[in-house]
């Protein structure tokens, strides 16, 4: 078998993904300790988690909020945006569910800057679902703060960033979940993929192919009148000043995915983007949760945005193309995995049932749930902090050969290139007062 005759599958859409996932996550029993708990259904306000959201665009509307205020154990207490029209509309969406459960609730509140949610004592956990430039400041702050977090992948925008997330969210003792939910096998059998490749399934695997979009390039999108009731300086936060264009923040409750994924001042492209879920499968599948490749090699063509080489220091070669998803090429067979679909030549490699000798890994009860219940047992969850920050970090090295054309030699145990000249590669510029928090 060859990988240019496999049939391609195209991704699940968003959409479809979340009328899924929202229904599986609210469905999911509760396996937090009865001690701690009580029984689902008689939780009292005072041992509930009180969770506030920032950035209440479409993701966290349709996923975030729609999941987590189903849960008897979380307290949604406030919603954060710089867009009025969107902050408002969450907060009339979470009261209206919650008086039509028969709950009682707090006064939910509204607020236009996350640092105020930050500074509540009442709050206990942050969802932070805002564009990815928007990410690493609030993660660190509410590190800072004393505030687990929820934060949507890719985890940063750059590679600094990643390093700092992991030192501060360990260094405060917090609990992060990385927005990985291929790893809650909220789209598919993305573990039992794992599973069966680090059980040996497919021999020694030699090649990784990773199927999604391109890098972003920089905007250069016109200037449009400004959406009333959106704080466009706080929406370009450390990102460089530019006019405003709906393209970036859609006016008003929008219902799609704003195309700020496309340019290099907020994102990475389809690599951070759908990257950020399907580089990290391959990222578990080779057990390199705390490593990554040590060479980045571009292909010839470097502007077409396709053919990027990742090489692993055990010597196998991931490459960035091919049909939607993860293929796994090893000396014995051939795994394919994408959303809604687990295939392998021999078909037997997928077929046949896990062993009890085999590898099992971490089986998440559901991505919020995991969160949920690692808030109160400390533990590490699912797609904890430095599991969000090297994949992240891979699509980020993959787009950095891209964008510069040329080979990069990478120390993952360091954070550190081999070049000291690239190691300017690391971080971006920023605008006052959006300078990068440590401590």
């Amino acid at each position: 078998m060859t990988i240019l005759n496999m049939k391609t599958t195209s991704n699940l859409s968003r959409r479809g993904f979340l009328k899924r996932s929202v229904l599986a996550m609210t469905t999911v029993p509760m396996i937090a300790p009865s001690s701690i708990l009580g029984s689902a259904q008689r939780t009292s306000p005072n041992e509930r988690i009180s969770v506030g959201f920032i950035g209440t665009g479409k993701m966290a509307h349709d996923y975030h909020l729609s999941t987590l205020s189903g849960f008897e154990d979380v307290q949604a207490v406030a919603v954060c945006d710089v867009d009025t029209t969107r902050r408002e509309h969450a907060k009339k969406f979470l009261l209206d569910r919650y008086a039509a459960a028969g709950r009682s609730s707090k006064e939910c509140s509204v607020h236009s800057d996350f640092r105020q949610v930050l500074a509540r004592d009442d709050i206990d956990a942050v969802v932070i679902a805002t564009p990815d430039h928007w990410h690493a400041v609030p993660i660190l702050e509410a590190c800072k703060a004393g505030k687990d977090v929820y934060c949507e992948k890719p985890l940063t925008l750059t590679i600094r960033e990643a390093q700092l997330c992991i030192e501060t969210v360990r260094k405060n003792g917090r609990i992060l979940q990385t927005g990985s939910q291929q790893r809650s096998s909220v789209f598919g059998p993305f573990r039992l993929a794992c599973e069966l490749i680090r059980s040996g399934r497919i021999g020694a695997v030699r090649t990784v192919h990773v199927g999604v979009g391109g890098p972003s390039t920089w905007c250069d999108l016109p200037e449009e009148p400004l959406e009333p009731g959106l704080d466009w300086n706080m929406w370009l936060g450390a990102a460089p000043e530019r006019p405003y264009n709906s393209v970036l923040s859609p006016r008003g409750k929008h219902n799609h995915f704003p195309a700020w994924r496309s340019y290099r001042e907020y994102s990475g492209g389809g690599m951070t983007d759908i990257g950020a879920h399907h580089f990290d499968i391959a990222q578990w599948a080779l057990g390199m949760d705390e490593s990554g490749p040590v060479e980045i090699i571009p292909p010839a063509a470097p502007e077409k945005g396709v053919g990027v080489k990742f090489v692993y220091e055990n010597g196998v070669e991931m490459f960035h193309g091919g049909p939607s998803g993860c293929t796994f090429v090893g000396t014995e067979g051939v795994l394919y995995i994408d959303r809604g679909k687990l295939t392998s030549e021999p078909q037997q490699i997928a077929k046949d049932p896990l062993g009890e000798n085999e590898v099992h890994l971490y089986q998440s009860p559901g991505h919020h749930r995991d969160w949920l219940n690692c808030i109160r047992s400390r533990k590490r969850p699912v797609a904890d902090v430095e599991i969000g920050a090297r994949s992240a970090t891979v699509c980020h090295l993959g787009n950095l050969a891209y964008w510069n054309g040329r080979k990069l030699r990478w120390d993952p145990k360091n954070w550190r290139f081999h070049d000291a000249a690239d190691n300017q590669l690391l971080d971006r510029v920023r605008r006052d007062p959006w300078q990068l928090p440590v401590g």
